[in-house]
């Protein structure tokens, strides 16, 4: 019988380590097909649980135990918690994972430890209690529970609703299968959706929710400039309400990302560009009708469907993305046309990064006025823009604002 703890620990154990972002590292890992998904399963859910984790592993022992045996506990732990695997074949795999990778002498700790296991109990406080409950760091949960009140909770615990498929045709013989719609055209969200050969002839393509509303949001024109655009599907899906669109990518290895995005889905008047959106283009000073800064960010939107961000995401990040996204913004405002529009986004629901960026542009750069777009996706109206929640938005958090040049 195969250890069921053993592929989730060679999934994890990168990520813990190396910071390797989840997605890639299951990719990358061989897994045994047989219990693919429930490894797939243990896997997400060992870095949505991982508060919930650290205070268990503190609550049954006084002394931490070194990295490889404290994840090992980990997954332990969470398939004593939130699985239906027999007791028995929990402490057996984790004491024999320990002994396998050269562990043995923290065998009987790691025997003892989980033989005598107890549920942590839940802490006092309101951010604490919270932060046990939605396993989040205790900044985000302050931050969230001044922008949202009693809906912080909401947020935090919003579930992904699936995949989201967005069709160019043949969209009719998928949807006998299980799904749900969305207010954009020939888009659906998923439970399951296994990729054929359709995807390759560029029929359908995936793409956020957040994607799908922001392009339904731009209104079309001459021309576009996405300045943020890897992997390129705002690109692709945009390239139908303009002449023509230019695509910046920063890192070389992502724009060849775009380049075969757009190949696939048959894309022709998107022109690909390595540059620096933060750094002045002469040649594109007034330049596009439009512009659009989806901007680097903490991606506190979309941690139901990415939850290694809240295992590596640190407070004192989020000034220096609000660094990174003002100096893009004020750049690219340079590149559009008098009367076009500059579109702002992140999949962020943090105040600091999406109000408060516009707030400093603002303070810059009195020749831009506030215009905010309109969406059929439920979203609460800020300040400056619209704020998409992931209990109320098809799980999707994201920000989008509109900002015209007088």
């Amino acid at each position: 019988m195969t250890n069921p703890l053993a592929d989730p620990y060679f999934v994890l154990h990168p990520v813990f380590r190396d910071g390797k972002y989840l997605k890639r590292s299951l990719a990358e890992t061989p897994i045994e097909p047989l219990n693919k998904a429930r490894t797939v399963r243990v896997c997400y859910g060992v870095l949505e649980k991982n508060v919930f984790l650290d205070a268990a592993i503190s609550f049954n022992c006084r002394k931490s135990p070194k990295a490889t045996i404290r994840l090992i506990l980990k997954i332990a732990i969470y398939m004593l918690e939130f699985t239906d695997l027999k007791e028995y074949a929990v402490v057996d795999g984790a004491v024999e994972l320990a002994k396998k990778l050269g562990k043995g002498g923290a065998a009987g700790f790691v025997n003892a430890f989980l033989r005598s296991y107890q549920t942590p109990p839940t802490p006092q406080g309101d951010v604490e209690r919270l932060a046990f409950e939605c396993s989040a760091p205790r900044w985000l949960v302050e931050r969230l529970q001044r922008y949202y009140g009693d809906a912080a909770r909401d947020v935090l615990l919003a579930k992904s609703h699936g995949l989201c498929v967005c069709f160019e045709r043949g969209a009719e013989s998928y949807l006998s299968s299980p799904h749900e719609d969305t207010p954009f055209e020939n888009t659906y969200i998923f439970p399951n959706f296994v990729r054929d050969e359709s995807f390759f002839k560029g029929d359908y393509t995936f793409r956020s929710v957040g994607s799908a509303a922001i392009c339904q949001a731009v209104e079309g024109g001459g021309s576009l400039l996405d300045a943020c655009a890897a992997p390129g599907g705002k690109s692709a899906l945009l390239s139908k309400k303009f002449n023509r669109i230019t695509a910046c990518e920063l890192h070389p290895h992502r724009a060849e990302l775009i380049n075969s995005y757009l190949s696939r889905m048959g894309v022709e008047n998107v022109k690909v560009e390595v540059r620096d959106s933060s750094v002045f283009e002469p040649s594109f000073e007034g330049k596009f009708n439009a512009v659009l800064v989806d901007a680097p960010c903490s991606g506190t939107g979309v941690i139901n469907e990415n939850p290694d961000i809240m295992l590596f995401r640190k407070q004192e990040d989020i000034f220096e993305l609000t660094e990174i996204q003002l100096a893009i913004l004020s750049n690219c405002a340079r590149y559009v046309k008098s009367g076009g529009s500059l579109y702002y986004s992140t999949c962020s629901i943090l105040f600091e990064e999406n109000d408060g960026t516009i707030d400093g542009f603002l303070s810059e750069n009195g020749d831009f006025e506030v215009c905010p777009p309109i969406s059929p996706l439920e979203h609460i109206n800020t300040k400056y823009g619209l704020q998409f929640l992931p209990h109320i938005s098809l799980g999707a958090g994201f920000y989008l604002t509109r900002l015209i040049r007088k």
